[in-house]
Order: structure tokens, then sequence, then C-alpha cells
């Protein structure tokens, strides 16, 4: 009781505060997202996306290697192909952007770098929805093979990682049978497990040129009203063969990153997406805003929230604001 407990006494100075702090946001909790674009000769600033480049294909090395320097450990790449059609196939084309850019990253950084790769054909289709559509529908049985053949180009690729975020019904089980039938039992499935119909996704629509031409993706994308539903998902998602689970959006969503990681126990990712990157820069261009403190309070919930990783645009900007302060990696972190 007061005055012997004075929880103050904690908070007096820098120093106490970071002895004391529960949670701290490192650079090995990142992911760093990457747009590679076939289309472009020089790389283009994301409009939306300030900071944000969709990038050609011979500037990716360069790219990879200012990551490695920072000290970010892996990145997740989303192509942009020359040609789409119905089915996406540059998605499983071995010789796609993607998989060209894997055995690019590969041949410079090895393993230096943890490669994912998005595997979704959203980015591939003329239409611009995540699969097969049939007379105005999405076809979830048809879209399975589709992944799985492009979850298998990744990893003859050199792909340590692969991400699906189509939201299709069992694509984890398909892609893992076809990764085990390939020889590739020791890739990761890293599945967007709870990925919400969100409105935060509009500048990486942009980005990678991915908005649908009709409809929206809310018959297989998740309704943001729903909690037990995602512990669903997560729950198939583990059975069929997922090693890291995603939750997307992050911040909007801390309740369902803490009811995973609580629920299940297994490393569990947020996406930082978009839409929440777009705002901070947008507040940040106001007077006395501190961009650094912002970001920082936000990776910090979503890491309290239960995440173990974080992919987020911020990652360059908070690797290198660590590295000016070293005491900020030194702090171990409890929930």
């Amino acid at each position: 009781m007061f005055p012997k407990r004075r929880m103050r006494r904690l908070r007096k100075t820098e120093k106490i505060r970071d002895i004391v702090k529960e949670t701290t946001v490192n650079k090995n909790d990142l992911i760093y997202p990457v747009f590679i674009d076939e289309n472009i000769k020089n790389r283009v600033e994301i409009s939306s996306m300030p900071g944000q480049f969709r990038l050609p294909l011979h500037e990716v090395r360069d790219e990879v290697l200012e990551i490695v320097s920072l000290g970010i450990p892996a990145v997740i790449l989303f192509g942009i192909p020359k040609h789409k059609d119905d089915i996406g196939s540059e998605a499983y084309n071995q010789n796609g952007i993607i998989q060209r850019a894997v055995e690019e990253i590969k041949d410079e950084v090895g393993k230096e770098l943890v490669v994912a790769t998005d595997v979704c054909l959203c980015e591939y289709t003329s239409h611009g929805h995540c699969g097969i559509v049939e007379g105005g529908e999405v076809l979830n049985d048809p879209t399975l093979d589709l992944l799985a053949k492009e979850a298998l180009s990744h990893a003859e690729a050199g792909a340590d990682i692969v991400a699906p975020s189509d939201m299709m019904d069992g694509r984890v089980k398909a892609i893992r049978e076809t990764l085990e039938d390939g020889g590739y039992q020791d890739t990761i499935i890293m599945s967007y497990s709870a990925k919400y119909a969100s409105s935060f996704y509009w500048p990486f629509r942009e980005a990678a040129e991915s908005t649908p031409s009709f409809g929206d993706r809310k018959s297989y994308q998740m309704d943001p009203a729903n909690i037990n539903e995602a512990l669903q998902e997560v729950y198939l998602d583990l059975q069929e063969g997922a090693d890291i689970v995603i939750v997307k959006p992050a911040l909007s969503y801390l309740d369902i990153i803490t009811r995973v990681k609580e629920r299940f126990k297994v490393p569990t990712a947020a996406y930082n997406v978009s839409g929440e990157y777009a705002m901070v820069k947008a507040v940040s261009q106001l007077d006395n805003v501190d961009e650094k403190a912002i970001v920082f309070e936000i990776l910090t919930s979503i890491k309290r929230a239960g995440a173990d990783i974080i992919v987020t645009y911020h990652a360059k900007d908070v690797a290198k604001w660590l590295s000016q302060s070293p005491t900020a990696k030194a702090v171990s972190v409890s929930r």
C-alpha cells in the first residue's frame, strides 16, 4: 500500500525504465516487404507509400545488400509480372519475376538473408482476384493446384519460406503435400491464417497492381467482426502443416494476435500493413510529430500483443534507429 509501494520509483530515469522494460522491439523481429516489377527499368516510388519502391530485377542485389547491412534478417517478396491472364500463369512460371529474384538474392547473400515469398494469384491475374474465376465467382478447389505449383516453383528457386495469402480453404495442405512430394520438406510455410477483408490494404493494391476488376474479396477474406473464426482458421492451417501463422492487419486486430498466441503457442507473425504505414507517413508531415516515437509505439504494441515476427514497411527505418541506440537492443523481452 502507498507509500510503501510507489509505482513511480521504476519510472524515474531512462536507465531504470530500460531495466524493467517488459517488451522490446529488435531487428530480429522484422521482415521487410519488397516489390519487384518486371515492367520497369528504374525504381519507382509508390505514391501512397512514401519511402517504398517498386524495384526492377537488376536492382534487387543492391537492395538486399543494404537490407543485410542493416541487420534485418528476412524479406518477403511480391512480384508484378509483364503478362497477366485469367489463371495467373506467371505466378508459377519457373522463369517468373519472383523465381528469378529469389535466385538473384540467394546468389548474392546466400544464407545471410531469409527469403519468404508471397504465394497468391492476385498480382498475376487479369481480374485481380486470388483464385480462378468462373461466372463471377472465385473458385476454391481448382485454385489449390495453382497455388501449390507456385509455392513449389518458389522453393525450387531457393525460397526459405512460402507464405500463402489467398485465403482459399485447404491451400496449406495442398502446398505442404506438393512440397513434400517435390523433396522440399524443409521449406517453411508461413500462412496468412487470419487475413481480414480490411480497408487498410489500399496502398498495397496500388503497389502490387492487384486491385480486383470487379467485386471485392469478402467471400474469401475474413469478416473483421469475427474472433472465433480466426481461431478456427489458425487451427486448420496448423493441422494442414503451417509452421508460422500470420494475423493481418495488425493494429485493429491486436486482440486476435493475443488470442492466437495464447491459444496455440506457435510462432506468430503480424503484418503491419500498407494502410497503417501510410497513415503514419501522413501524420509525420505535421509539425511537432515524432515519427520515430510513433513507429516504436505501434510496433511495441504489436509485439506486446504476442507477435514474435512483424512484417513491416518501417523495417529499414527501425533498423537504422536501433543501430543509433545500442541500449534498445540490449533489453530482454518478457510477457
